[in-house]
């Protein structure tokens, strides 16, 4: 089946699902990056409630083929700032490590933003629906939104990473306090020791709280590569990619890695 035809198979099962959104969609022109856009906005939108076998063999199939089509990045294949820890600018569901780190909000169920542009819907959307469905069971068993700075660890489905760990990161109005810091740093801890509880070796962070939470980043990267290599001096089986897809993050993690004395 070709890409635009599955796109609008897809489409038509969950406008069939949610049709309170018919009259939207009618909006969209038919060919495949208009229907990419309608498919991305009516998943980010849709509740996570169970879905037939035949969308998610196909949604599968298309997912996979788009990520690839992107490019896959491989731990492997990057070179270390320093010993096991990794600069990489790009797309984090690209990349190819034990666990990525999502910067998740307190509900765990991803960003219902139509085409919102922040790593939580990025995520949920390349991983296919059952991410949802997987983060709303595990929120409903726990019964309270997720407290700042824990971690929580799901499957990948179809990103090209095995695991995705979840935390959410303080949000800041102002000036972050030594509270603020502090749970920023507990995120990277919880994540770290989730991952090695699940004997993860390789895991990926994201700019956690930077961007829609508003931490500077400058502030944020200090926290993350200070917490992190602290956490590797007595974990020596552990390599951290700090992945970041700004330029201005870039060069605030290359300007640290470029001090550090390892």
């Amino acid at each position: 089946m070709e890409r635009l035809q599955q796109l609008l198979q897809l489409n038509s099962w969950l406008l069939a699902d949610m049709p309170q959104y018919q009259w939207q969609a009618r909006q969209f022109a038919t060919d495949e990056q208009s229907q990419w856009q309608l498919f991305r906005s009516l998943v980010n939108v849709r509740e996570p409630r169970p879905v037939r076998d035949d969308f998610i063999k196909l949604q599968d199939a298309f997912l996979q083929h788009k990520i690839a089509e992107k490019g896959i990045t491989n731990i492997c294949d990057l070179i270390p700032m320093k010993e096991r820890l990794y600069l990489w600018q790009g797309d984090i569901t690209t990349l190819q490590v034990g666990a990525i780190v999502n910067a998740a909000n307190r509900g765990m169920t991803g960003c219902y933003c139509p085409l919102h542009g922040c790593i939580d819907n990025a995520i949920h959307t390349f991983a296919g629906v059952q991410l949802r469905l997987e983060c709303a069971a595990m929120m409903k068993e726990q019964g309270y939104p997720e407290p700042t700075g824990q971690a929580k660890i799901t499957k990948a489905y179809n990103l090209p990473c095995d695991y995705i760990l979840h935390t959410v990161g303080p949000i800041v109005a102002h000036r972050p306090t030594e509270n603020d810091c502090e749970l920023l740093a507990n995120c990277y801890q919880s994540c770290l020791e989730l991952a090695d509880k699940n004997k993860i070796k390789t895991i990926a962070f994201c700019c956690i709280s930077t961007g829609e939470f508003h931490f500077p980043n400058e502030m944020a990267a200090c926290i993350a590569v200070e917490t992190v290599r602290s956490y590797l001096v007595l974990h020596k089986d552990m390599s951290v990619v700090f992945n970041v897809f700004k330029d201005e993050d870039f060069k605030i993690y290359n300007q640290l890695f470029s001090k550090m004395d390892l």
